[in-house]
């Protein structure tokens, strides 16, 4: 017998990164929520994913948990192309970084935080199938119990049963080349850091390290993190510590007698995207939606940023207050965010053959990546600073991230992201105090009176004008920008937030 078929507004299928900020995000509003996770606890094998990028340490800042992750973490400069290092601690934000931080860290503190919130785990089952109808989604579960949901959002991985159950299509670019990447001890000392050699690039690091005035230093103890490119595109499936010390020999002459492996992993250049991201009452979000080459660290990132898009969607849909179409707003705005990644990683791949006259190219691409506007435009790319969600002619704001600047409000001083702490929108009058009456909106839109000192400006663009009000989405982008004839306003509020409340 199973267990008895619970309710939610939302299931959440996988509770790794995206997952678990998409249930923050939700939980924050007070839907009711729950999370299926295949694994027994949060623990993860290995350490996976290597940190955030300064527009996700930006997102967990609007929600005022970013220090959590930032006092475990090393502050450093992580955007890089194809291995050339860009710099952005010229960039007019608060955190011009990134953070060097493994992934199960990061997992462990993102579910400290929705451990805080209403959100029901079910840990340690699997969903084998989905069924949606005209109210909802059947989700039937691998110790025979089902849920019922009003949607269902796909963040378990690359290999997603739900896209697959949804018929979504994944369509993409077969792989070219193949890593393995593990945690393995070792019996001799390798050859530490990064070499080339005719098929790829392959590395030995220390998983144990600290950053000391910028230069990573290595700590002695603890297991070694390998990678090696394979001579040839392996197999899919898993793979094994025989295929590993394999490989290893072919590049170096000796396996160094790996042993005791944490986890082993491949890993490919496979590009490929999901051709919706939504199909009815079935969402996708993070790896579910898109795969790609790890270089560049865009990955996990992408996919915290797909759950801070979607949340506040699907919680107006949820409630009833938008319409069903805002949900298309997700794949039209976060697709091309995805599809870019893709190209980049993809250029960047070819940049990564050892061969001579891709060593002369990569020269080239780093001589203009040393030039200050070639840098700026692919930092701001690979950090997420420059996202650009495309919602008309105007403003250079518009669709844009809104800048975290100080503001004087009668309650004192206050960032804007202190404003988007809980997920709502926010109508911010720099204005006539009092200058703007959104009355059939107030219940789901807050407008907050302030005076703004410094100058904005934005990575690439530089000095845009300021506005005297800015209508600012819960996942931090300008819906609108005005002054106070209010052309436009009621439009966007109508679009974003829903129609009109009656009076």
């Amino acid at each position: 017998m199973g267990a008895a078929k619970s309710r939610h507004a939302v299931v959440i299928v996988g509770g790794g990164p995206t997952g678990l900020m998409l249930a923050g995000e939700l939980a924050l509003a007070g839907v009711e929520i729950a999370i299926v996770e295949r694994r027994a606890s949060q623990e993860l094998a290995g350490s996976r994913a290597g940190g955030l990028h300064a527009r996700t340490i930006e997102v967990l800042d609007q929600r005022g948990i970013a220090d959590r992750f930032l006092s475990e973490g090393q502050v450093a400069q992580v955007a890089a192309f194809a291995g050339v290092a860009l710099d952005i601690s010229d960039f007019p934000t608060r955190h011009n970084y990134g953070l060097g931080l493994w992934q199960n860290h990061i997992e462990r503190i993102l579910a400290g935080w929705v451990g805080e919130l209403a959100v029901t785990i079910h840990r340690g089952i699997e969903v084998t199938g989905i069924a949606q109808d005209d109210t909802g989604v059947e989700l039937d579960l691998s110790d025979g119990g089902s849920l019922r949901a009003e949607y269902v959002v796909g963040c378990d991985g690359g290999r997603s049963l739900i896209r697959k159950a949804a018929g979504i299509a994944f369509p993409g670019w077969d792989p070219t080349v193949s890593n393995l990447i593990a945690e393995v001890e070792v019996a001799e000392e390798p050859k530490w850091g990064i070499h080339r050699n005719a098929f790829g690039v392959h590395g030995f690091g220390k998983l144990k390290y600290e950053i000391r005035d910028g230069e990573v230093v290595y700590m002695d103890r603890g297991p070694a993190r390998v990678m090696v490119t394979e001579q040839h595109v392996g197999p899919a499936g898993e793979p094994t510590l025989r295929d590993l010390s394999e490989a290893l020999i072919a590049v170096y002459g000796t396996d160094y007698g790996i042993h005791s492996p944490t986890w082993i992993s491949r890993f490919t250049d496979m590009a490929r995207q999901a051709a919706s991201y939504r199909k009815g009452r079935v969402l996708l979000a993070g790896d579910a939606a898109h795969v790609h080459y790890p270089t560049g660290g865009q990955g996990l990132n992408l996919g915290v940023q797909d759950a801070v898009n979607l949340g506040w969607k699907l919680v107006q849909v949820v409630r009833k207050t938008s319409p069903e179409s805002l949900l298309d707003t997700y794949h039209a705005e976060r697709h091309p965010i995805a599809a870019t990644v893709l190209r980049s990683t993809m250029a960047q791949v070819a940049l990564l053959r050892t061969d001579d006259r891709t060593n002369a190219l990569r020269e080239t691409i780093s001589k203009l990546l040393g030039m200050d506007e070639p840098r700026k435009r692919l930092a701001a790319d690979m950090s997420g600073l420059d996202i650009h969600y495309d919602l008309g002619d105007g403003h250079k704001l518009l669709g844009r991230r809104m800048p975290d600047l100080d503001l004087v409000t009668a309650n004192g001083p206050l960032r804007v992201f202190n404003l988007l702490h809980n997920a709502r929108p926010v109508l911010l009058n720099l204005g006539e105090p009092g200058g703007f009456d959104i009355t059939p909106w107030a219940d789901r839109v807050q407008v907050v009176d302030a005076r703004c000192a410094g100058p904005w400006e934005l990575p690439v663009l530089g000095a845009v004008t300021a506005p005297d009000a800015v209508l600012i989405r819960p996942d931090g982008y300008v819906a609108w920008l005005g002054d106070s004839t209010q052309l436009g306003l009621a439009d966007a509020l109508t679009t974003w937030f829903g129609p009109p409340a009656a009076a």
